[in-house]
């Protein structure tokens, strides 16, 4: 097979606008620990759109090429290249990848935790003018580069679900994780009805929790979250957010709250929502400063608040052995749009921007 020298891929040139097809230089050589992938599929995430809206911005990250849960076909191997498990990787297998991280600052030799790399190298956040050019989703073929945990997917695993397991899965399994155990029968409340916020309302009642009350909006949104597992929803337009789940929690509020909406009002709501001894798992704050709330709330009903970033490798592979296992327990294809080309990305990002779908999918192949 002769190696592609130039990739098509859709490329952000300014925050807010549509984005723009062009022809991208790939890698003439691929470095030991690297491969050079054709995209198969890349799932929208909500960071996409905040980049793509400007609110998550910073000097000359433009141009870029979004997308960062993405699968795709090995089509060329830098020398000794493996996944993260040590397994051999071979031309045509399918893998998915995390973040690049350096293997030797302070967060990964001491803390032992990726996600806290000093050098953690995001695909997505490559400029689309410098080499390696392409390495994130929105892209016919992606330069994966030799500090990224590559994983081999098993054939069980879809390609939305593993492109899904990429961040938002991830993400969210981190979060429970770093909450602390869910209590069987115990009340749970999911603030955000995006595709994480769903999928996290499938994995508290899958956790074992007796009451899950997903909140958010619109109206489409909270249905679907209903079909994944919410024993209640609360639309925040219909009233105040904590007088409602205390009426739905007989006044006690909630064992768990775990925040994937990052809205400003987040802080006070969650604080307001929790029990007595509850945990709140902070995980969407990506935007603005939150609004201002008592720390005397924490201390006077004792609450541990918690703080989850992302989710590295380990998370990775824990969302495809959790899509293995539980397969046929929620409608998971329903989380997903019906796939588009790379010409039809910025209609799927402006339809994520106005919440009217939950998960768009881009096949490049198209």
């Amino acid at each position: 097979m002769t190696l592609p020298t130039a990739t098509r891929a859709a490329v952000l040139t300014e925050h807010g606008a549509p984005l723009t097809l062009q022809e991208l230089p790939l890698p003439t050589e691929i470095a030991p620990g690297a491969a050079l992938v054709r995209i198969a599929c890349s799932t929208l995430c909500g960071t996409d759109i905040e980049i793509w809206e400007g609110r998550m911005t910073f000097p000359g990250m433009l141009p870029m090429v979004l997308g960062h849960e993405m699968v795709g076909e090995i089509v060329a191997l830098g020398e000794g290249t493996v996944d993260a498990l040590g397994r051999p990787l071979n031309l045509g297998d399918r893998i998915g990848w995390s973040e690049s991280t350096c293997g030797e600052c302070y967060g990964c030799v001491v803390l032992r935790e990726p996600v806290h790399c000093s050098r953690r190298g995001y695909g997505f956040l490559q400029r689309s003018d410098v080499p390696p050019y392409a390495t994130a989703g929105l892209s016919e073929y992606a330069y994966v580069t030799p500090g990224a945990a590559k994983l081999l997917l098993p054939e069980a695993v879809k390609d939305t679900w593993a492109s899904m397991a990429g961040c938002a899965a991830k993400t969210v399994l981190r979060a429970f994780e770093r909450g602390g155990r869910i209590r069987p029968g115990s009340t749970v409340v999911v603030q955000g009805a995006g595709a994480l916020g769903i999928f996290a309302t499938a994995v508290a009642k899958i956790s074992g929790a007796g009451r899950v009350i997903t909140v958010g909006a619109p109206a489409a949104r909270l249905e679907l979250a209903a079909r994944f597992g919410a024993d209640a929803v609360v639309d925040f337009r219909d009233g105040p957010v904590v007088a409602l789940v205390s009426e739905l929690t007989d006044g006690h509020g909630a064992d768990h709250v775990f925040d994937f909406a990052g809205a400003p009002s987040v802080g006070p709501d969650a604080v307001g929502m929790a029990a007595q001894r509850g945990t709140v798992v902070i995980v969407g704050s990506t935007g603005p400063v939150g609004d201002p709330f008592p720390v005397s709330t924490l201390m006077g009903k004792e609450l541990t608040m918690v703080g989850s970033l992302n989710g590295d490798i380990a998370d990775y592979a824990r969302s495809i052995d959790f899509f293995q296992a539980f397969a046929g327990r929620f409608p998971w294809d329903d989380l997903f749009s019906a796939p588009v080309g790379l010409d039809q990305a910025s209609e799927k990002i402006a339809n994520m921007h106005q919440l009217d779908e939950v998960k768009a999918v881009i096949d490049p192949r198209l």
